[in-house]
Order: C-alpha cells, then sequence, then structure tokens
C-alpha cells in the first residue's frame, strides 16, 4: 500500500565502471563517492529539502567513515552526516535499503545512498605476529569463523557448479552474452543518462568486442583443480572483473516526489537472507523468494532483473532456480562484461533499473539482488511510479 511515506528512489547516477589499476586507478574511494554524490544532490534540488543522511556501502577501503569523508569532499555541508555500511558485496544495496527504512520510519525525508569501491587504491593491510606465524598480508576478511567453511570465491563458483551440474558452455555462454549485450548497451548510448564522467573516464572500460564463445572456451580453469579434485569450470572470461565504481542514488518519501512532479522507483519490498557458507552464490535466492513473499509481486510480474554476475555460475542458479526469463536479466550486460567494484555492485544494479524501468515503455517492476560472501543474500522489488 503506497503512502505519504513510502520510500521512492528520484534520482540514480554512477561513475564508468573502470577496470582496478586502469581509468579510474588515481582516485580513491572518497572521491569517486563525492563525484557522484554532487549530481544526484542537483538533481534533487527542487524539492527543497536538506540531505538528512548519506549512506554509502564499502567493502575494502581505508577504514573509518567514507560516507562523511566523501561528503565533505563533495561540499555537502558540515551538517550533512554520513555512515558506511559494509555487507560485503551487497554493501552498496544494503545502503539503499537503509535509508529506505528510515525514510518509510519518518526518520527522514531525504536521503542519498548508495556505494563506492577503490580495488585500485585500497590498503595493504598486514596481521600481526601470531606464535610461530610471521606477520603476513590481509587480502580479504574473514567471511566465517573457525569450523565453519570460509572458501575463496572462485573455488566457491566451482563448488557452486559441480554442485548443481551447470556446466562450463553454459557459463562461457552467459559471460559472451554479457559482453556482447554490454557493448551493444554502449553503442546504443543507453547509459548516458546514469553516468558521471571521472578522472577522464566516460565509459565502462571492461567490455570486450570478439568475445564469444569459441574465444572463452579457450581459457583455462582459473581455480582449478578443486578441493575434491574436480576440474574446474570458472575462468577469468566468466567471472566478474576487480574493479573501481561508485553509485548514488537519492531516496525520499512518495509526498515530495508528487510536489516535485517527478518520476521514481517505489520500493516495495526488501528483504536479506543468510544460506550455506560453503556455497555463497546461492545467497541471493533465498533474499529474493522472501522479498517476493513480504510483496504482492510473482517472478511473472517482474520485468527487469539486475543480479551481481559475480561468476556466471552463480547467476544461472538463480535464474534455473527461480524460473526468470533470461531476456529480463542484466538485459544490458552485467559484472562479466563491466566488472565487479565491491562495495559499489548493489547500488549499480539499481541504477541500472532506474534506467531502464523509467524509459519510455520501460517495466513497471524491476529486482535487484546479490549473492554475498560467507552465505549471504540481498534483495529489493521496485514499482515504476510517473
Amino acid at each position: 500500500m503506497t503512502t505519504a511515506h513510502s520510500p521512492v528512489i528520484v534520482s540514480a547516477r554512477r561513475t564508468p565502471v573502470g577496470t582496478a589499476g586502469h581509468g579510474l586507478r588515481s582516485l580513491t574511494v572518497d572521491a569517486l563517492a563525492a563525484a557522484v554524490l554532487t549530481p544526484v544532490a542537483e538533481d534533487v534540488a527542487g524539492l527543497g529539502l536538506d540531505v538528512d543522511d548519506v549512506i554509502l556501502g564499502n567493502c575494502l577501503g581505508p577504514g573509518g567513515n567514507i560516507a562523511r569523508v566523501a561528503a565533505l569532499r563533495a561540499k555537502m555541508g558540515e551538517s550533512v552526516p554520513g555512515v558506511t555500511v559494509d555487507r560485503q558485496c551487497g554493501s552498496g544495496l544494503d545502503a539503499i535499503l537503509q535509508g529506505a527504512s528510515r525514510v518509510a520510519a519518518g526518520d527522514a525525508e531525504l536521503v542519498l545512498a548508495g556505494g563506492a569501491e577503490s580495488a585500485s587504491t585500497a590498503p595493504w593491510r598486514m596481521w600481526p605476529p601470531a606464535g610461530d606465524t610471521p606477520a603476513h598480508r590481509y587480502t580479504r576478511a574473514p567471511f566465517a569463523p573457525n569450523g565453519f567453511p570460509d572458501p575463496e570465491m572462485g573455488p566457491a563458483a566451482d563448488a557452486l557448479a559441480a554442485r548443481l551440474g551447470i556446466s562450463r558452455e553454459r557459463q562461457d555462454a552467459w559471460a559472451a552474452r554479457s559482453h556482447r549485450r554490454a557493448l551493444a548497451a554502449q553503442t546504443a548510448g543507453l547509459f548516458a543518462a546514469e553516468l558521471v564522467s571521472v578522472g577522464g573516464l566516460d565509459h565502462d572500460e571492461r567490455p570486450r568486442a570478439g568475445l564469444d564463445e569459441r574465444r572463452l572456451s579457450r581459457l583455462r580453469a582459473a581455480f582449478a583443480p578443486t578441493s575434491d579434485g574436480l576440474t574446474g569450470t570458472a575462468t577469468a572470461g566468466n567471472s566478474c572483473g576487480i574493479s573501481d565504481g561508485a553509485a548514488v542514488t537519492a531516496i525520499t518519501t512518495e509526498r515530495h516526489r508528487v510536489s516535485a512532479g517527478l518520476p521514481g522507483l517505489r520500493v516495495i519490498a526488501s528483504a536479506v537472507a543468510g544460506s550455506d557458507p560453503a556455497l555463497p552464490g546461492i545467497g541471493a535466492i533465498p533474499a529474493i523468494r522472501k522479498a517476493l513473499q513480504r510483496s504482492d509481486v510473482g517472478v511473472p510480474d517482474i520485468g527487469a532483473v539486475e543480479i551481481t554476475e559475480a561468476f556466471a555460475s552463480q547467476i544461472i542458479a538463480a535464474v534455473d532456480d527461480l524460473g526468470f526469463d533470461e531476456n529480463i536479466v542484466c538485459a544490458d550486460g552485467g559484472a562479466i562484461a563491466y566488472g565487479h567494484p565491491w562495495g559499489a555492485s548493489g547500488a549499480i544494479l539499481v541504477t541500472r533499473l532506474f534506467t531502464r524501468m523509467l524509459a519510455p515503455a520501460g517495466p513497471a517492476v524491476g529486482l535487484a539482488a546479490c549473492a554475498i560472501g560467507g552465505g549471504q543474500g540481498i534483495a529489493l522489488i521496485v514499482e515504476r511510479v510517473r
């Protein structure tokens, strides 16, 4: 049921996604976020509202409160607070869910929420010496404590494919589709409304022409052999790239949206869920099911689906399990083509929905979801309002 306080996303922008060490390599995570905060704030200036909070997701930044630093860097004023969220690669989407919840509760009237990641400038950290173990580099946070499975994401993708019988050929076909569709969308200018040029980069760097199934089939398994001795099927071609980027949305109430005459995406339902830490790639599935249960929406009602393509096996698993029409899933390509700037990726999904759904004849209902390391999932369902 729509009320005056129903949360609505009324702006969504993103930087291009840069391949780590390339076009955005010199920009820190707060610089990337600030570059998007500014145009989003300008988009909603007509609302006449103060920004109540800035909420940003981030995984591997320098620590501290990146959202507050980015808000100050964007010259939003000392009175604008900020808070940083870490739900690993679901962080950017979780930031949007938190912003929507505050608006729905009446605790805020305008929140800027999204995510940012700079793999290029992420600091190197060290675990201290412990007993006979010398100091050594910290490469990622533990996703689970001792006694629980805590696989690296690549081997986990291999294990998921083996468990569900997802062939190498299907994964390569999905990867080729991602690049093909991303390049077609770039050529057609479908990203123009959402992209904010930054650091001299005005396009996503990673999509590659001619990366078809034949070329992909030549690539070696990146994580083989698997722990059980099977040949791995995840490769550098059917997996996402390590990337830099940021995306930000503006969330306000339905009352303010109507008053300003803005189109937007009304938040219908959202959910987070836990799943098997040994198979983190399935985490999006229970989260999507929970979100659907909280809404009046069924799978046939959804016209646009964005799920983070960290690995082809995990998005194929979600499509197979939930019965989505493949044509509406990552219709303009996904993270296999663009890359996966971890803390920003969930917000990029929502930005893609915003552009697609508000286009003429755009679909009425959309879904964004992420599978998360450690066995979690997060999902958001939105409805177009004009």
